[in-house]
């Protein structure tokens, strides 16, 4: 059996508005929000008495949505370093096509995003900035 389909990206933040703003910044809107807790949570988690609020933000096309996850509890743990390299094992990215690369960026400025490196040229136009939870967000010109 194959998979159907790619459901979402989760990426747990310890800020939710500030995460919610950055993103909404970027064109993704909210579609959805849950306080979410109870057995089957902890169960899936491989934790104890996780108490969650979730907000689902949908790109402008319906097509890709990322979660955006703030424990309640238990408390978040800090992982050294906070914010990875690039080339650090494990997820470190997610991308966006955007219509103006330089544009967004300006955007995502005024909500604390730090270009990674220069904006760069292949095919069009394409950079990485840090963003929420430190996690790298890929930004791209159509590359088709």
């Amino acid at each position: 059996m194959t998979i159907k389909r790619m459901d979402h990206v989760s990426v747990v933040v310890d800020e939710l508005e500030g995460a919610i703003a950055f993103f909404n910044a970027l064109g993704l809107k909210p579609a959805g929000t849950a306080q979410v807790e109870g057995d089957w949570v902890d169960q899936v988690n491989g934790l104890a008495g996780v108490q969650v609020e979730i907000v689902m933000m949908q790109t402008p096309d319906g097509q890709g949505r990322l979660e955006l996850t703030k424990f309640r509890q238990p408390e978040l743990v800090e992982l050294h370093p906070a914010v990875a390299p690039p080339n650090a094992p494990g997820l470190r990215s997610v991308m966006f096509e955007v219509e103006r690369v330089e544009d967004t960026v300006a955007r995502l400025r005024a909500h604390g995003a730090e270009l990674i490196g220069e904006v760069a040229q292949y095919r069009d136009r394409l950079c990485s900035v840090r963003g929420p939870a430190g996690i790298i967000v890929a930004l791209a010109e159509a590359l088709t």
